[in-house]
């Protein structure tokens, strides 16, 4: 008998996509390979505590998605991981370790879990973990960054504007209007699921606007509104990614808000694979692919586009953990594509197992090479 790949489910988090993680970890933990994996669950809460095996599951929503139960799992063992530990498990309330992970599958959306803080600590506790590496991670997150050095690869996007906390009343709509025109969005450089979004055509809003994204964040995005199709695109590997068949959003509100996404079931329609020629299939694949090696992604991303009406595709932003509940894309588009879910875990467990073979080939110390 196989001895089975122990995998840390990690998620939660104090992030306001905490909810939307829940949903994601829920989905993998019904959906993967229990014949082949043991997997051990990792939840943190709102407060920032990280909790262990039933603990955790307390903070997973019911099957049915109904039941949150956001304060439940604080009588659960408080867990830590070990630097430099394997991937060694610490419980609190116990001198001895609680075991080893072979790999942590974190679905920590947005903030203290995307953004390469939880990366970095996973690299100091020695853990393969799938997804982007410390660096990729950081800049998927900062749309700011993200975009500046999309522009400096040559890869199209939208035209913006940023603004920080230290002077936002200097920021003029009436300047920016001159530059972007109007309406324009206004989003946290460092949120995803369009948490804190306005879509804004006056003073007045924009305004409301930067109060509300202020609220997540130090830095603002002021982003020119675009007419066109609404694509994504989801990437899978490491040296040599491919890509997804495209999807597109039809958003059936202003736009595609936190609650289209996740709370009204009417809120958008999916389409996949897109209605689109196979010139414009391969385009957008060909763009999705640059973009994740522009930003220094590995392991798995989604990357969000706008189709304009003369065929060219312009790289709106790039997710390096992408929604994994019932309605997100990234799984859909790869069930399409001809990777079903189970399928896909699966992948990018063993992606990240590569990945972790990968660096510790590298030397640690300064000295002739050791045969």
């Amino acid at each position: 008998m196989s001895i089975k790949i122990r995998v840390g489910l990690l998620f939660g988090g104090k992030s306001p996509e905490h909810e939307v993680s829940l949903q994601s970890a829920r989905n993998i933990l019904e959906a993967i390979d229990q014949e082949k994996y043991e997997v051990v669950l990792i939840g943190i809460d709102r407060a920032g505590q990280w909790l262990l095996n039933e603990g955790a599951a307390l903070l997973l929503p019911e099957s049915t998605g109904e039941s949150l139960m956001p304060e439940a799992g604080k009588g659960g063992a408080p867990v830590t991981l070990i630097p430099e530990g394997r991937g060694q498990l610490l419980r609190s309330s116990g001198p001895q370790p609680s075991g080893a992970l072979d790999v942590v599958f974190p679905v920590l959306h947005g903030p203290m879990g995307e953004d390469g803080t939880v990366q970095g600590l996973l690299k100091l506790a020695d853990v393969p973990f799938v997804g982007a590496d410390v660096l990729g991670s950081a800049v998927g997150m900062d749309k700011d960054v993200m975009k500046r050095l999309l522009r400096d690869a040559g890869v199209p996007s939208p035209r913006f504007l940023v603004a920080d906390r230290r002077r936002a009343a200097d920021v003029d709509f009436e300047a920016v209007r001159g530059e972007l025109g109007a309406p324009v969005f206004v989003k946290p450089a460092n949120m995803g699921s369009s948490v804190g979004v306005s879509k804004v055509s006056d003073e007045a809003d924009f305004e409301a606007a930067l109060d509300e994204a202020f609220r997540y964040d130090h830095k603002v995005l002021i982003e020119e509104n675009v007419e066109g199709r609404e694509l994504e695109c989801a990437v899978l590997g490491n040296d040599s990614p491919i890509a997804s068949v495209p999807g597109e959003i039809l958003p059936q509100q202003e736009f595609y808000s936190y609650e289209a996404k996740y709370v009204d079931e009417e809120g958008a329609l999916l389409e996949i694979p897109a209605m689109l020629d196979e010139a414009s299939v391969r385009a957008v694949q060909k763009m999705a692919i640059r973009a994740f090696q522009v930003l220094c992604c590995e392991g798995m991303a989604r990357v969000d586009f706008f189709l304009l009406e003369d065929g060219r595709p312009l790289v709106n932003e790039i997710n390096t953990i992408p929604g994994f509940t019932k309605i997100s894309m990234y799984p859909m588009l790869w069930e399409a594509s001809g990777i079903p879910y189970s399928e896909l875990i699966d992948r990018l467990i063993q992606l990240a197992i590569e990945r972790h073979g990968r660096s510790r080939e590298l030397q640690t110390s300064y000295g002739p090479a050791v045969p």
